[in-house]
């Protein structure tokens, strides 16, 4: 595996100085040479003109959050990170690979979930390149290898976890954003390191369920949240029940035997579990009493 070498690069200002020195030293000896007619001194003063063209090459400019990957004949020498003009062999090729910080944002994929249900999911990768020599070598094109890895590993993440977890303490995609957020950033970074690319961040940024069963899981949710509320309800009602009981009994207030008992318990869980507000019947006894 090619690993990245920092490579220092002359001042392209020093050298584009050298060089006028060295065009205006070489224009001025052919002149006196063809004054002084001396067509040997003319010509290695036009070879000196020529090298020194040549050496116009070896200038390139690097910006901020650049590298520049430097092969000679197609060897590696190394990386140049330093900014501003620089000037280098002019037999190097210089390849410009950008390491600044960027967003991939996934299209939307439609993929089974742990249980097979079928959802809609997308991601956003923000990642950045952290060695040029393995981005530039070791894949073929390392943005087209980031977008392709990173749909797959999004794939892989979505088929290993439900979309809504079955039972308490489960990890799901829709209700434990954070952990699915840290696993799917593992998994593409494992997908990424030979590429060179570090990945900063990766979040779910779409989930939802598949169109054609969007109507029967909305149906399922709005089952699942009536049943919690009413198992609520129940709940709270019995308390309320043992507790007026209990209150009636510690206080004397009256007694009752087993089948008021049961009427009074009917009345009040009618009473407490009701939708509708209940409406009292008074008993003011019969008329011909």
């Amino acid at each position: 595996m090619i690993e990245e070498r920092n490579i220092s690069c002359s001042s392209g200002y020093v050298m584009l100085a050298v060089l006028f020195v060295v065009f205006i030293g070489l224009a001025a000896w052919d002149v006196t040479a063809l004054q002084a007619n001396q067509p040997l001194h003319f010509m290695a003063g036009v070879v000196g003109l020529v090298i020194a063209a040549v050496m116009l090459k070896g200038f390139f400019m690097v910006h901020p959050n650049e590298g520049k990957v430097l092969q000679l004949f197609g060897a590696y020498r190394g990386t140049c990170h330093q900014t501003g003009l620089r000037w280098a062999n002019p037999f190097f090729s210089k390849h410009p690979v950008s390491v600044k910080i960027r967003n991939f944002e996934s299209s939307k994929l439609k993929v089974n979930d742990n249980s097979g249900s079928p959802i809609e999911i997308a991601a956003v990768v923000v990642w950045r390149v952290v060695d040029t020599a393995e981005a530039m070598f070791e894949v073929d094109n390392y943005e087209e290898f980031v977008s392709i890895q990173s749909e797959s590993a999004l794939r892989n993440l979505a088929s290993a976890y439900p979309y809504e977890h079955e039972k308490e303490g489960d990890v799901a995609l829709r209700s434990h954003p954070q952990e699915i957020a840290n696993a799917l950033k593992k998994e593409i970074q494992d997908r990424l390191k030979q590429a060179g690319v570090e990945v900063e961040e990766a979040r779910i940024s779409h989930l939802a369920y598949a169109p054609e069963i969007a109507q029967a899981m909305l149906r399922r949710q709005q089952a699942n949240a009536i049943i919690a509320a009413r198992s609520r309800i129940v709940e709270g009602a019995v308390g309320m029940v043992e507790m007026a009981l209990e209150e009636l009994n510690r206080k004397n207030v009256v007694e009752l035997d087993e089948e008021r008992k049961a009427s009074m318990v009917s009345n009040l869980l009618v009473v407490l579990c009701s939708e509708e507000s209940t409406q009292p019947v008074l008993n003011t006894g019969s008329l011909y009493q």
